[in-house]
């Protein structure tokens, strides 16, 4: 008995497999062009709604993380400029700002703020602040502007910050060593 070669059977096997192929090829196009039943429409729309969501979701978390990572890059770079200022205030004979002089600094970014602020609005918020706090504030405010939040001031704390500042100036005045009369006359 004679027996097939092999290119025979290959040869074959190819064209059973080409066969198979068309025929599946043809019964998946027969089912996507068959009408989709409500059921069906229904689950795809939820399928997507669901994948929309989880997208949304996706989005949000990542614009979060990046949030998180600028956020913490800046902590990271404020902590270096502070460590290096503290440094640099550490090291012997270094002519760095002292608490004082960041203290001032800070009433004088405040008195800035409350300048550009309207007087009305200013001295709502400038009332609600410590006395001592309104004294330095409004010392290292033009005295105009002063002027102009005290009158939309409340009578009562226009009031007090008036005397406060006169007792600041009395003792201001009590403590500066007087200048003979002489030296008056040479400073002209």
């Amino acid at each position: 008995m004679a027996r097939p070669s092999l290119l025979l059977l290959t040869a074959a096997i190819s064209a059973l497999a080409v066969v198979a192929n068309a025929a599946t090829i043809a019964t998946d196009a027969a089912q996507s062009s068959a009408s989709k039943t409500r059921l069906g429409s229904s689950i795809e729309q939820d399928l997507a709604e669901r994948d929309a969501a989880a997208a949304r979701r996706k989005r949000g978390l990542d614009l979060r993380e990046q949030a998180t990572k600028a956020a913490q890059t800046r902590l990271e770079a404020d902590l270096a400029a502070r460590q290096k200022q503290a440094e640099a205030a550490a090291a012997p004979g270094a002519a760095g700002a002292g608490p004082a002089e960041e203290a001032g600094a800070q009433f004088d970014e405040l008195a800035r703020i409350y300048q550009a602020m309207k007087p009305k609005a200013a001295a709502v918020v400038f009332e609600q602040l410590d006395m001592e706090v309104q004294m330095k504030v409004a010392q290292r405010m033009r005295e105009r502007s002063t002027a102009m939040i005290m009158a939309a001031m409340t009578p009562k704390g226009a009031a007090n910050l008036s005397m406060a500042l006169a007792r600041k100036s009395a003792r201001m005045a009590a403590v500066a060593p007087p200048q003979p009369a002489a030296a008056k006359r040479q400073g002209r």
